[in-house]
């Protein structure tokens, strides 16, 4: 049965607002999508118009971060200008400056379960997205190329953009630097790491990103 009080006209983005505040004050996900919506004075018919499960709601989330992220690049009018390098460096300190305003509540969905691949099952939607848009850089940067030798393989890159995500994700939510200056730190080198290695001179950078994880992590 419904809460007779539920009157709030709700949207897909007020829904995930309520989802956010609701783990942060009541820390742990609704037992039921039930007592989430009586707890918010909203229909369960109105949650289930956006969202099948508190799963899907979760994944929604994280598919809402990339596509803020995305907006918030393309506002920048000099962005389709910029090179592969400098679209992927913008996206992630982008994504990780979303991630930021949103901290409490990814370090919390990213720690709930003791199995972290658990936790990893609301990331499936945001991998494909990530992957896709290095597989859209690598394809550009292809057709400007005449030989097909010297064209890079975009599955092989998507995958590594979604490692490198991946280590920086488990960097930003282990960094207690002022500002998160290491994460910074760590997208710029990552990502000149990758296109370095693509562009077949890994050495110099692949030997400075190695010093820079060993001082971060054995210093």
């Amino acid at each position: 049965m419904a809460a007779k009080t539920a009157t709030k006209k709700v949207t897909k983005e007020t829904i995930i607002s309520m989802y956010m505040d609701y783990v942060l004050e009541h820390e742990t996900v609704p037992k039921s999508i039930y007592k989430f919506c009586k707890a918010n004075t909203v229909k369960e018919e109105d949650f289930y118009t956006y969202f099948g499960s508190v799963e899907g709601l979760q994944k929604a989330i994280w598919n809402t971060f990339f596509s803020n992220t995305q907006d918030l690049m393309q506002k920048n009018k000099e962005y389709d200008a910029f090179s592969n390098k400098e679209k992927m460096l913008t996206f992630f300190f982008s994504f990780f400056e979303l991630l930021t305003l949103n901290r409490s509540y990814v370090l919390f969905t990213l720690k709930e379960h003791k199995n972290m691949l658990k936790n990893l099952e609301q990331l499936k939607g945001l991998r494909k997205h990530i992957k896709n848009f290095a597989t859209d850089l690598i394809e550009d940067g292809n057709a400007e190329k005449s030989f097909k030798i010297t064209q890079h393989n975009p599955r092989l890159f998507s995958e590594g953009a979604w490692l490198q995500f991946m280590f920086l994700l488990k960097f930003w939510m282990e960094d207690s630097s002022a500002g998160f200056e290491k994460t910074d730190l760590a997208i710029e080198k990552s990502v000149n790491t990758i296109f370095d290695v693509f562009d077949n001179t890994p050495l110099d950078s692949i030997i400075d990103f190695g010093k820079f994880l060993y001082k971060e992590n054995f210093a």
